[in-house]
């Protein structure tokens, strides 16, 4: 297939070159130069602009940071004209952005009304699931354009969910992404504990991962530096999923729960912890650093 592929970041870098890697013709689109390089060392080609990008796409894949930039990529801003008014009729929009549940129901609105179909389909699984092609996808949309999507999707990720309508991807991912907030406090607690009281954090973790305490952050994802070879914590909390995005979802998840009466005590407390986190300096890094705020300064 000939794929435009919109942001090229630590996630989406990664699966635009498994597509060209699979045989599909990719022509992508970044503000960042050293992540357009990235992708064209792989094979994709680079466009100069997002609507040269799109021009004779059968499949645009979008991957950014939040609803502002999504609502304006594709409805425009500032008197601009959208990408819609450049994607061809009949081609497939497959949204993986994480963004609030109604912005994906008003871009997929305007999409259906200029004859072009949407799909919004939010991942988990980390970098790692990126560059191996293992993500998760959750997707919102109708089930035909679901199944348009499937063989890109498969070659970017090895499960996938059909969550319910357009707008749905996004809530299954918001939800997994407060409780993934959630563990990884509670994990850096119990681990700066065990530190606190004299305890090797390899051990106290290999302890925990076999035990009724295990968790994904436990397994592959330690927030610990030195447990894990090719743990954020053990980069420098770098190239990983970062605190800010972290806090963008935490706030999703927040409205999300006003917005139909939810109780989430913990997502609201863990919201927190991360906005002081972040406030402290640290949003740039790997959401796993918040175990900083919760360690004995060493000395």
């Amino acid at each position: 297939m000939q794929i435009a592929f919109i942001g090229l970041g630590n996630m989406g870098a990664p699966m635009a070159i498994n597509l060209q890697k699979a045989g599909h013709q990719v022509t992508a689109f970044d503000l960042s130069k050293d992540a357009c390089a990235r992708v064209q060392a792989e094979g994709a080609q680079i466009a100069a602009c997002a609507e040269d990008a799109v021009k004779g796409a059968e499949v645009v894949v979008s991957m950014l940071p939040a609803s502002q930039h999504v609502e304006g990529l594709y409805l425009g801003r500032d008197g601009k004209p959208g990408l819609l008014s450049s994607i061809n009729k009949g081609a497939l929009i497959i949204d993986s952005s994480t963004i609030a549940g109604a912005t994906s129901q008003k871009v997929a609105k305007a999409a259906e009304a200029a004859g072009i179909a949407f799909i919004d389909a939010p991942v988990s699984g980390g970098t790692g699931g990126a560059i191996a092609g293992t993500l998760t996808f959750m997707v919102g949309g109708k089930e035909a354009d679901l199944e348009r999507a499937r063989p890109l999707l498969d070659k970017m990720g090895k499960n996938i969910f059909h969550a319910g309508d357009v707008g749905a991807g996004q809530t299954a991912k918001i939800c997994n992404n407060m409780l993934l907030g959630i563990l990884m406090i509670g994990t850096s607690e119990a681990i700066a504990l065990g530190v606190a009281n004299g305890l090797d954090p390899k051990v106290l973790s290999e302890i925990m991962r076999r035990s009724s305490g295990g968790n994904w952050a436990l397994e592959v994802y330690n927030p610990c530096p030195g447990v894990q070879e090719n743990s954020a914590a053990t980069r420098g909390y770098t190239g990983g999923f970062g605190t800010d995005l972290m806090l963008k979802d935490l706030g999703l998840a927040q409205e999300s729960a006003m917005s139909v009466k939810a109780s989430t005590p913990l997502g609201g407390m863990a919201r927190a912890l991360y906005a002081a986190h972040s406030i402290a300096g640290h949003g740039p890094e790997d959401f796993s650093s918040v175990i900083k705020m919760l360690q004995q300064p060493k000395g």
